[in-house]
């Protein structure tokens, strides 16, 4: 027998850990139960550049304050606000190449000089506005909507599909805002789903549904509860992972386990959608809040990641998160978008043959149903795997697609289902020729 030959990736069991925050200077007083208090996770949440330095002092050096406070001022879609439990997995050894770091706390130096947002880059990349049939209600597929319950969250990530909606407006981006008190926005959310019974899945997001009062929250799911017709519903929530306090308060998780109870009466699929990126996010505070919300009756959890560069966007960086995912903190993971066409998020996206790679690579190595899917979220067609492009013009970074079904702004349209539809590559990452096309279309525009 000749030696052994070693795999690609080499799995080894990582047990989670809570990073010990007494190691940030302006946290070397804080008790652990302070820690766990989800009241105290919000009011201490940091929002500048000054607080930031407060938190982390000399650990980081000035520049990076200057940088980050540069990036706020010219080019951020999102407002900084990072709750102290997500700080608290971010590594100060190197604090630019932290991969948390980098989406949570982008700096001017992250950005892209040559390409900042693709020339076909919109605020609202997917047209969810476009096609709400009541306030922030989008019905996009013919069996599902989203329902967008507000526009803050308890943490804003750099990379936001809805920043042309979600947290506050930056001098960036002037934010769209939400008209309608709550009480109306839910009203006419219901109202439109008795009067569409094709409709069976409810995605309850925002926002974030974690900055919903719970008693409002468990009142809107207990109404789409008693329409007959809805038999999905997912809450989506990054504050899982990053104010995972939230979902251990007693009233919630009492709240969620009346609903649970519900729901499984009903026949109907609770689940919970998270949004973890990095391996490092995830600590037992992450897994006792997933472990919480099944035991008391939630039939899933589930991830879905975005893939970034420099953050997640290798195999061994995917995998490791998956691992930490699946067999560590009991959430399943489910899909890793590539990230939307938004204004300046050129240096985090990947090109479709990248996610293809990666797809491919993950293979074989998690359980069948722990493999998540890699998904292209194409405007105006919807999410597709990877692999089921139509055309694939690599020079130019051109991607064409089809689809099965009319969204709600194109049942009258004829051609939508004909139709191949456009997806770009980030520019920086297609040969030289691919560049200068694309220079030359920039100077002949």
């Amino acid at each position: 027998m000749g030696a052994d030959v070693g795999q690609p990736y080499e799995y080894r069991r990582r047990e989670l850990v809570e990073p010990d925050w007494a190691r940030f200077p302006g946290w070397r007083d804080v008790t652990r139960e302070q820690w766990e208090s989800a009241q105290w996770q919000r009011a201490h949440c940091v929002k500048n550049a000054k607080q930031l330095h407060a938190v982390l002092g000399d650990l980081v050096p000035d520049t990076f304050y200057d940088d980050l406070a540069a990036d706020q001022g010219t080019h951020a879609t999102m407002s900084m606000l990072v709750p102290p439990q997500m700080l608290n997995t971010m590594s100060t050894g190197d604090f630019y190449a932290d991969p948390i770091r980098r989406y949570m706390i982008p700096v001017a130096s992250d950005r892209r000089t040559d390409w900042p947002s693709h020339p076909h880059a919109t605020r609202d990349s997917l047209h969810e506005h476009d096609m709400w049939v009541a306030e922030g209600l989008t019905h996009r597929y013919p069996t599902k909507v989203l329902a967008e319950l507000l526009s803050t969250c308890p943490q804003y990530c750099g990379h936001c599909t809805r920043m042309d909606l979600v947290g506050n407006s930056t001098p960036a981006v002037d934010k769209l805002k939400l008209t309608l008190k709550p009480t109306d926005r839910y009203d006419a959310h219901i109202t439109y789903l008795r009067a569409h019974p094709g409709v069976r899945d409810v995605v309850v997001s925002g926002g974030d549904v974690a900055n919903v009062p719970w008693r409002h929250l468990e009142s809107y799911l207990m109404r789409l509860l008693d329409i007959e017709t809805i038999r999905d519903i997912r809450l989506a929530t990054k504050a899982l992972m990053g104010l995972p306090q939230h979902w251990l308060q007693p009233d919630v998780v009492e709240g969620l386990e009346r609903v649970a109870r519900t729901a499984a009466r009903r026949g109907v699929n609770l689940a919970i959608h998270t949004h973890v990126n990095h391996a490092n996010s995830l600590t037992p505070l992450v897994a006792r809040a997933a472990q919480t919300a099944l035991e008391v009756g939630v039939r899933d959890v589930r991830n879905q990641g975005v893939l970034m560069r420099g953050v997640n966007a290798t195999t061994p960086e995917l995998l490791d998160l998956c691992f930490a995912l699946q067999g560590e903190a009991g959430i399943l993971p489910y899909y890793f978008y590539m990230c939307d066409m938004i204004p300046n998020a050129e240096h985090w996206r990947v090109p479709v043959w990248q996610a293809q790679e990666l797809q491919h690579d993950i293979m074989g190595y998690l359980p069948g149903y722990a493999t998540p899917r890699i998904v292209c979220d194409v405007p105006l067609v919807g999410k597709r795997w990877v692999h089921m492009v139509t055309e694939y013009d690599r020079e130019h970074g051109i991607s064409y697609w089809t689809k099965n079904y009319r969204t709600s702004i194109e049942q009258e349209d004829d051609e939508a289902l004909a139709r191949q539809y456009p997806y770009y590559d980030p520019i920086d990452t297609l040969p030289d020729s691919g560049q200068k096309w694309w220079r030359k279309q920039q100077q002949n525009a």
